[in-house]
């Protein structure tokens, strides 16, 4: 098991009395998936205007809500293969969309080296979790990964709150693409391991 920059859920402390509170209003896992797309896409389009510290607090917020559905989804006993599936769609939408708003933003403002590292990023984060999803197609889980969502959630949110934009451009598209080749190497060693076993049976 490789160390973790961020815990994968949050602390049950925090996260419980949020959760039973939405159960008792009759939220759905599936209804706050769709609402941290529909942040995103807002975050995008305040990015891509100019306003970096509104989109960015706005991502950290709609990020938030990917922390929520799955704890939702198991406190209400609806978790299961077809809200999994939605859930991870949305994810890498909500990626994708806020970092077209920087592309954009970016490309406004002439800035040709920054517009290629969000286009860098893009392609590294929808990559990192292609690899995940292959490997686990393949019968071999793949949780592992030095940049997960949450971590290019806080980076980038980070860059766009602090003004430190090009440096959180720069991190994301260094950061997954070695978290795709760390993920690549961990899933063949898994995949060739299964194969080995499975022919030793």
């Amino acid at each position: 098991m490789l160390p973790r920059l961020l815990p994968s859920r949050a602390p049950a402390a925090l996260l419980d009395p949020v959760v039973r509170l939405l159960a008792a209003l009759r939220v759905t896992p599936n209804a706050l998936s769709v609402a941290g797309l529909a942040g995103a896409a807002a975050a995008a389009a305040l990015i891509a205007n100019g306003a970096l510290p509104a989109g960015g607090a706005l991502l950290l917020l709609a990020g938030s809500l990917d922390l929520l559905d799955g704890a939702l989804a198991r406190a209400t006993g609806r978790a299961g293969p077809a809200g999994a599936l939605l859930d991870s769609t949305l994810d890498r939408c909500s990626e994708a969309a806020v970092l077209f708003g920087v592309l954009l933003y970016q490309l406004g403002r002439d800035a040709s080296e920054e517009a290629a590292l969000a286009f860098a990023a893009v392609t590294g984060s929808l990559l990192v979790s292609y690899v995940r999803a292959r490997a686990e197609g393949l019968g071999a889980p793949l949780a592992d990964g030095l940049l997960r969502r949450q971590e290019r959630v806080v980076l980038l949110a980070a860059g766009l709150l602090t003004g430190w934009l090009r440096l959180a451009l720069w991190l994301l598209a260094v950061l997954t693409l070695l978290t795709v080749l760390q993920r690549l190497r961990l899933g063949l060693r898994a995949v060739r391991a299964q194969a080995a076993d499975g022919g030793e049976r």
